[in-house]
């Protein structure tokens, strides 16, 4: 067996995983399935290494090529073959409109209907059903985003203007990934919202995943969905939208929105059944070893590669690089996303697009946030250090009732025991970090009202 010949083999693997049925010319049947792609098939401009059919009319060809091959450079090829489809051939027109080149490890798919095709990096095929839902849309996605009307600004502030205007042209522009980066409080979740809304009503956006650090995050992030007042309609945008923040492992089919962690999404993509609630309680960026490997992701031909238009990725510097790239990845989605500190494997992700850059000190000189000065004070403990005595009483409250109650704790006998500092200060610091979104969130409604 050949090179291309394993790659064939792969791609025959890709296409059946994805609800493809595969068949030779001879074997031809195209009530098979929904989809079926017949083997070398036979074009004006020469034989297609796939012909694919939906609803038994021709809509796209597969260039296959052996493993390593550069797959850039082989658009013209599948063009060509795009372009010579026999007349007594039924397809759904002229030039058919999907193009894929694949090594069977590697796959780049085109919509030659796009405003300005270009071929794009795909971790699957698409399935038959999406392919027909594209066909009988009026415009493609990327012509859509190129059409929405001016930005309603009442109630935004002049950093959110300037990010969504920036992101829209960035979109415009047919721009796969971008970067927001607003200082903490300047009201980055309140954009996403606004954003969001525009995508799902003036571009049709499917399906709108919104990705957060953990699931506190997520709880904030379903509250500031269930309070957005539409600037248009006035309504609520629950009130028109379904939002669902995952709490299990099961998507709603008819939500517009989806919140959830990273980490549950991936175990959503194995097939996992269930996933743990408390492992979505702290960030993965600090439980997840550094050297810890990449996550590993095969197809789930129950979570396609088009199940999401638009990613965003909250936090995203937690979470987008080294370990959980490939669970981005997975989908044939825009990316965006949000930060407050970017750091130079963040851009790197997004291919340099930084659409907005929304410092501390810009949001201070607007007014948006306060300045703030750091003093060190020095103690007798903090530069001498303290012992607690064996016996020492310390109180303690209960997080749901909040009552206090006294704990003696006879462990402080022994200074080994004690508990590890920096342990303690990472706590800390996750408790002041949530107190201060929640502060913010409540300052933006107080604002508002």
């Amino acid at each position: 067996m050949n090179a291309e010949e394993r790659a064939r083999q792969k791609i025959d693997k890709l296409l059946e995983d994805a609800g493809w049925k595969v068949q030779d010319l001879r074997e031809l049947n195209l009530g098979a399935s929904l989809g079926v792609a017949i083997r070398e098939f036979p074009l004006k401009s020469g034989i297609a290494d796939y012909l694919l059919f939906v609803d038994r009319n021709a809509v796209g060809v597969i260039e296959a090529k052996p493993e390593g091959t550069t797959l850039s450079g082989v658009a013209e090829q599948s063009a060509g073959y795009l372009a010579g489809i026999p007349e007594n051939i039924p397809h759904v027109q002229e030039s058919l409109p999907f193009a894929f080149e694949s090594t069977g490890i590697e796959t780049f798919f085109r919509d030659s209907r796009d405003p300005e095709p270009r071929s794009r990096r795909v971790f699957a095929f698409h399935k038959p059903e999406m392919l027909k839902e594209w066909l009988n849309q009026k415009n493609t996605l990327p012509a859509r985003l190129k059409s929405t009307p001016p930005l309603i600004t009442h109630g935004l502030r002049e950093c959110q203007i300037e990010a969504i205007i920036n992101l829209e042209k960035s979109f415009s522009d047919n721009r796969p990934r971008a970067l927001i980066q607003m200082a903490t409080g300047s009201g980055k979740t309140f954009t996403a919202v606004s954003f969001i809304y525009r995508l799902i009503k003036f571009a049709n956006a499917k399906k709108v995943l919104f990705l957060v650090d953990r699931s506190n995050l997520g709880r904030q992030t379903l509250r500031e969905f269930q309070q957005y007042l539409t600037p248009d309609d006035g309504r609520k945008f629950t009130e028109l939208y379904n939002v669902q923040y995952l709490t299990s492992n099961a998507l709603d089919p008819v939500s517009r929105v989806c919140i959830s962690t990273i980490q549950r999404l991936y175990s959503m993509i194995k097939g996992e059944p269930e996933f743990d609630a408390e492992l979505e309680e702290h960030s993965i960026f600090d439980i997840s070893p550094e050297e810890d490997k990449p996550k590993e992701v095969s197809y789930n031909p129950q979570i396609p590669i088009e199940t999401f238009d638009f990613i965003i990725t909250d936090e995203c510097h937690r979470s987008i690089y080294h370990l959980w790239r490939q669970v981005l990845e997975y989908f044939d989605a825009y990316i965006i996303g949000l930060t407050a500190t970017p750091s130079k494997q963040t851009l790197g992700f997004f291919n340099q697009n930084l659409v907005m850059e929304y410092s501390h000190e810009r949001a201070v000189a607007d007014g948006v946030n306060v300045g703030y000065e750091v003093y060190r004070i020095k103690t007798e403990i903090t530069e001498k250090g303290s012992k607690v005595d064996a016996g020492y009483y310390i109180d303690k409250r209960d997080k749901v009732s909040l009552d206090i109650f006294w704990l003696k704790d006879e462990s402080l006998e022994d200074s080994e025991n004690l508990p590890d500092p920096g342990i303690l200060a990472k706590d800390i610091a996750e408790n002041l970090e949530s107190a201060l979104e929640q502060f913010s969130s409540i300052r933006e409604d107080l604002e508002e009202k």
